[in-house]
């Protein structure tokens, strides 16, 4: 039996619903949207996505307060909830996924290691976030945080 790819399921998903899904990306630099629209029709349901890599366009682009960060770092599920509440409200979309996080091979510390992440899913009446860390070059970092992002995707809607 033929595997269905992730990105293929989300668009399945959302396409059925009717509903429609945006990005907030972070240390992915845009490899989640890339992944999405690689499903041909995927601009039924996916308005787009905001790469704000620095904490400036999470302030400015994505409304996260700049407090926030300060409290609590770039890499925090506090961080996550707002890009991904900023992006659904800039992009008007039914629902939103963000992530934040160290792909590395520098930038991460003992308390955030190289390799976690912090992403967040944001519907009407839902927000859900989740942790997770891998091992790996920055390439499969980068491409295992997209993969997990889509499996929250899936999980949540």
């Amino acid at each position: 039996m033929k595997r269905i790819p992730l990105e293929e399921k989300v668009a399945r998903l959302f396409k059925k619903k009717k509903k429609t899904l945006c990005f907030a990306e972070s240390c992915t630099g845009g490899l989640i949207s890339h992944l999405v629209t690689n499903v041909s029709g995927s601009s039924g349901y996916f308005p787009g996505g905001i790469i704000a890599y620095s904490n400036s366009v999470k302030v400015s682009t994505l409304g996260v307060p700049g407090k926030t960060i300060k409290e609590h770092g770039a890499v925090s599920r506090e961080v996550a909830v707002q890009m991904a509440k900023g992006a659904r409200d800039v992009l008007n979309s039914d629902a939103a996924v963000s992530i934040t996080g160290i792909a590395g091979p520098s930038g991460g510390s003992t308390r955030k290691p190289v390799g976690l992440a912090y992403m967040a899913f944001v519907s009407k009446g839902k927000c859900r976030t989740k942790k997770v860390l891998f091992k790996g070059d920055r390439s499969s970092i980068k491409e295992k945080f997209a993969r997990s992002a889509l499996e929250f995707v899936i999980e949540n809607e």
